[in-house]
């Protein structure tokens, strides 16, 4: 009993250090554009984000549950399968966070969650219906994203094509601290309910919980840490999406995050975990392309598009590969 309970903290505490990572390497996702158009100071800005990513992490757990249940039987998830899957996705964010890439805290954790599951049990155990529920929205979200950052920007020109530059940005300057608001809060709302998921879901499979209702001091440890993480900065990825993408204009800033937004509590309400950096990054380019298709760097989206590509495969086969190496560690 005493070995399983440290397994548990164990388990607690690396998937804590994954939610910081994330948090670390996503809040660009909040911030990004409301610093590159300078409207907020770097430091209040991470800590506007830090905060509305600790309340919206409280706001639904649906998107924990799916993460948790909705793509293998919690009761079929060894202790060891939960670890190798949080270090693995642990270790990628961090790395990327440090090369200066955002990434998708999902795919790091989806593809953790299933290379070290087929690694112990095979692919027999896997979840289809959810798998594809997760992939579904994990691909189509950007596409949404894209399309309502440029149906919101278009939109946006034509309400004010008589005002003035200058009278537009004042306008949208104080308008874009409302809505990265709302992007941090939509934020939290998706990404920390993951890893609520994964610690519910091994809380479960070790008999400690019957149901994948998430506890109380579950919600408030992810909160705070995903809080932290963001307070924390993660610069290089800032500068990455905020500067390196396209340049913007509170104006754009603020149909960027209102379109994102949109698109992560959508998805929330559904149940379906997304990357809200596929999402603020694709509606950064369809706020950008409202302009000329030249006015977003393409060369960077690419960069970022190959380690979109690259996390799900790279966190399943490090978790493959972490799971019978912990194993016999274990035995």
């Amino acid at each position: 009993m005493t070995e399983s309970f440290e397994l548990i903290v164990l388990i607690v505490i690396v998937a804590l250090m994954f939610d910081f990572a994330n948090g670390w390497n996503d809040a660009a996702n909040a911030i990004a554009t409301v610093v590159s158009t300078r409207v907020l100071s770097p430091l209040s800005a991470v800590l506007l984000a830090a905060v509305l990513n600790f309340v919206g992490a409280y706001l639904s757990t649906r998107v924990a549950k799916t993460i948790g249940s909705g793509m293998v039987d919690p009761r079929m998830v060894s202790d060891v399968v939960v670890l190798s899957a949080m270090l693995s996705a642990f270790l990628w964010t961090f790395l990327m966070t440090v090369v200066g890439m955002p990434i998708s805290g999902s795919h790091s954790l989806i593809g953790g969650l299933v290379g070290a599951v087929v690694s112990s049990k095979g692919f027999s155990v896997l979840k289809a219906k959810g798998i594809y529920k997760v992939l579904t929205a994990l691909l189509i979200s950007p596409l949404v994203g894209l399309v309502a950052g440029f149906i919101i920007m278009v939109m946006l020109m034509h309400l004010f094509k008589t005002r003035s530059p200058g009278r537009v940005n004042a306008i949208f300057g104080k308008l874009q601290i409302i809505s990265v608001s709302f992007m941090a809060l939509s934020h939290g709302t998706n990404d920390a309910q993951k890893v609520m998921g994964i610690i519910t879901m091994a809380l479960v499979s070790r008999g400690y919980l019957e149901t994948m209702d998430v506890p109380l001091w579950v919600m408030t440890i992810c909160a705070i840490t995903m809080g932290a993480g963001t307070a924390f900065g993660g610069w290089r990825v800032i500068r990455t999406l905020g500067l390196k993408l396209s340049k913007i204009q509170p104006v754009h800033g603020f149909a960027a995050e209102s379109a994102a937004s949109i698109t992560l509590l959508g998805a929330a309400s559904m149940g379906a975990p997304v990357s809200t950096t596929h999402v603020i990054t694709s509606c950064i380019m369809g706020v950008g392309a409202t302009r000329r298709l030249s006015a977003v760097r393409w060369g960077i989206g690419k960069k970022i598009l190959y380690a979109w590509i690259l996390t799900l495969p790279a966190c399943a086969i490090i978790a493959g590969m972490l799971y019978p190496l912990l194993s016999g560690m274990m035995d």
